[in-house]
Order: C-alpha cells, then structure tokens, then sequence
C-alpha cells in the first residue's frame, strides 16, 4: 500500500476548496488520506442560500457536508476534533502540535497538506499550519514529511514567490466539484453561478472550470532554526 498522505485544516470545506483535486488524484491512486478537521466550522457566517441552517444547527449540518465531501474524495479516515470555531489562535501551540504529532507518529504520511503558515489569511488556519510545522518538525530533518502549503495573503507571492507546486486535477474535476456541491451551506451561492452560466453557455464549460482545474501549492522551506531541530 502506498505511503499516506495527511490533510491538516481548522474547518469543514478547507480540505475541499483548492485541495480536493490533488486529495481525489491521491484517493484515485490508491493512496489512504487522512483529514484532520480541528473545528466544525460553528462560527462561520453563511447559512445556505436561501438560509437553511442557524447558529444552533450549522455545526450538525457541516459535519454532515464534510463528511459527504470526504466521500466524494475519497477520504476515509476523518479525524473531527470540534474545538470552537475562531479560537485555534489561542489555543496552546505546543498542544495542538501534540495531537498532530501523534497522528504523524501513527500514519507516517510521505506528505502533509495545510496552509502555509502566516499566509493562510483567517487565524485558524494560521495557526493550526504552525502547529502543523512544530509537530513535523520534532522529527529528523530526513523523516519529515514533504508539505504542501495552501498561500492566500495578498503578499504570498512577494513573499514566497510564484507556486512550486501546481497540479493538473482536469481528470478528477466531478469528484473536486461534488466536494464543493456537498458543502452547500457554504459553497451554494458560487455553484449556482457556475450552473448559470454553464446553463447559458454549455460550450464554453472548459472556460468556465477552468480555474477550477488546477491547484496551487508552495513546498515549506525549513527556516534555519528548525532544519536541525530534534
């Protein structure tokens, strides 16, 4: 069996918008995937378009949607940890980065997914990527995992530069976009645009997907201080 890959993301639909490709083209290969969802997304702000969901129901339902996506995926190992939405930032680094640690020491993935920390934009991401680097970086530099870090900071590409990793997901774009369909409390209002005008202009279906066809990812560049880290 192929070595796995490890998906670290605070809340129900990050694993699916601009990862889901590169996750089903894993799942398709063969590869088991495992996904680290730390919150159940309760805070977020969109309750369906028309509303269908409330501040007391939305967890319930996107725990729901993520595990609908995870099937389109091809994701069977989700970890739900359901800490509270928009607190990751003050949770303690060092615990969070326990947790990971253990499931990497469990799975052992070639490969970890998240964002790239300080370029993740929302707090939560921000912070469960950094803990994601702590937990990796307990290992020997020749036993950490490769990460693919997702940038969406305005200044990702002044800082990073361009992507070093981008991925062709032409082949699995029904499988990516059941994934965002099944996120419909917070994916409804793009989907429906997409139908619109694929219902308008059903020949240019390729020109209108096609930002949904490839995925971008930056490798993590170990800073000094941790390259030795044991």
């Amino acid at each position: 069996m192929n070595r796995p890959v490890l998906a670290v993301f605070p809340h129900p639909d990050d694993e699916s918008f601009g990862k889901a490709g590169a996750l089903a083209l894993h799942a398709q290969e063969g590869t088991p995937i495992t996904l680290i969802c730390a919150t159940s997304g309760q805070m977020g702000r969109r309750m369906g378009n028309p509303f269908f969901a409330n501040r007391e129901t939305l967890p319930l339902i996107r725990e729901k949607e993520l595990k609908d996506a995870c099937e389109a995926i091809g994701i069977h190992d989700l970890r739900m940890w359901r800490l509270l939405d928009k607190t990751l930032q003050f949770e303690d680094p060092e615990e969070l980065a326990d947790r990971i640690f253990q499931v990497i020491l469990e799975i052992r993935p070639f490969r970890i997914y998240t964002y790239y920390p300080e370029h993740g934009v929302h707090p939560d991401h921000d912070a469960l990527a950094e803990a994601t680097i702590r937990a990796a970086s307990r290992l020997p530099l020749n036993e950490r995992p490769e990460i693919y870090g997702s940038a969406f900071s305005k200044n990702c590409m002044e800082v990073l530069g361009p992507p070093d990793i981008i991925i062709d997901v032409s082949s699995v774009l029904d499988k990516k976009m059941a994934a965002i369909r099944a996120h419909r409390s917070q994916s409804e209002v793009m989907t429906k645009k997409i139908d619109e005008e694929l219902a308008a202009n059903a020949a240019r279906k390729d020109e209108i997907l096609a930002s949904q066809m490839k995925e971008q990812f930056w490798t993590y560049r170990w800073p000094e201080e941790l390259v030795t880290r044991r």
